[in-house]
């Protein structure tokens, strides 16, 4: 039953990625064009570092899947893809090894492709302590990822129903574990009021997971007899909305859900994300075209990431967050409404 959920939601997703429209709130964020203030191709680093993590590049593959046969194979995939680019890589949720044992090796396999990267554990807010440890070690992780899905869960026939035990054991995880922990929504995306209350929890990292990706309301729904919570397709705040929400924060924040190109990534990274996560985008050209074209992808992305920097006058990731970048459309409306000024992102540079 779990290994059938799990394929499930790769079909769904994948299913997603093929009927998405294209346009996002991303193209709500523009950058100023300065025509001279280019710099020299190799004085670009996309080394980024945030929490006491150090990546080689901004850019990592999130969480996506692993409980079945089938998912194991993509995992297998996705490790050799991180190994031959060097992006950072997490795991999908671990749930189903603690329910099934027999399926840690659809997890296990991304360490044994990829035995000297940046591994990231996944389990959701309500695991022990004890079996996060057993999921880190499985993987060998570097990181932690504990998932927040409250709506995912809503939707989902066998979902839990009981939130209230969440932030208290997120504190008490952080507190029992000896890597960076990092807090992750699925894709309706963390408010600065969340953000703040990880913050005091003690969580190291916030990775705002907005809506503008894989839709998990509606991947649930699609398991429903009656699917009857097709209402909620398109709730909670796009990636871009949480950054801005969030960029006051003290608390390092990460990027990801509905990343489509190398553009967005810069986007993300200008708008204070010390790294981007991508998954559909990266899952259908897995499945579309297989382990090689990923790996081409990929690189392709950072390259022209780092041709980009190199135009807008950015050695480092960090240093995009001084160019200018104007807010249009609903997404400026969005800030107008939060109480964010938007003018000072216009005029950064200066």
């Amino acid at each position: 039953m779990i290994a059938q959920r799990k394929d499930d939601h790769v079909r769904l997703a994948v299913e997603q990625q093929q009927q998405h429209s294209g346009r996002n709130q991303f193209d709500d964020v523009s950058f100023v064009h300065h025509a001279l203030a280019g710099i020299d191709r190799p004085d670009v680093s996309l080394a980024t570092t945030f929490a006491g993590v150090a990546w080689q590049v901004p850019l990592y593959i999130n969480a996506m899947t692993g409980g079945s046969e089938r998912t194991g194979i993509i995992n297998r995939d996705l490790g050799i893809a991180a190994r031959e680019t060097g992006v950072p890589l997490a795991s999908g949720s671990m749930s189903a090894y603690f329910k099934d044992p027999d399926c840690a090796d659809s997890f296990r396999v991304l360490r044994k492709e990829n035995p000297d990267g940046f591994v990231i554990a996944n389990v959701n807010a309500t695991t022990s302590v004890d079996r996060v440890q057993r999921a880190l070690d499985l993987i060998q992780a570097d990181a932690l990822q504990i998932h927040v899905n409250s709506v995912q869960e809503t939707v989902m026939p066998e979902g839990d129903r009981s939130f209230s035990s969440w932030a208290p054991q997120i504190e008490k995880i952080v507190a029992g574990v000896d890597v960076p922990v990092i807090v992750k929504e699925v894709g309706f995306g963390l408010s600065r009021e969340t953000v703040r209350l990880l913050e005091s929890l003690g969580v190291h990292v916030a990775d705002l997971g907005g809506r503008g990706g894989t839709d998990f309301a509606r991947i649930e729904n699609g398991r429903r007899e009656l699917a009857d919570y097709a209402y909620l397709t398109g709730w909670g705040q796009s990636t871009v909305a949480c950054l801005l929400d969030a960029h006051d924060a003290a608390l390092p924040v990460l990027a990801s859900g509905g990343v489509r190109n190398p553009l967005d990534v810069a986007r993300a990274l200008a708008l204070g994300a010390s790294g981007v996560g991508v998954s559909g985008t990266f899952l259908r050209t897995l499945l579309d075209d297989g382990v090689a074209a990923l790996v081409a992808r990929i690189t392709t992305w950072l390259d022209q990431l780092a041709a980009l920097m190199t135009v807008l006058g950015a050695p480092t990731p960090a240093d995009l967050t001084r160019c200018d970048l104007l807010i249009h459309g609903e997404l400026r409306d969005f800030c107008v409404d939060r109480g964010i000024d938007t003018r000072p992102f216009a005029r950064r540079s200066r």
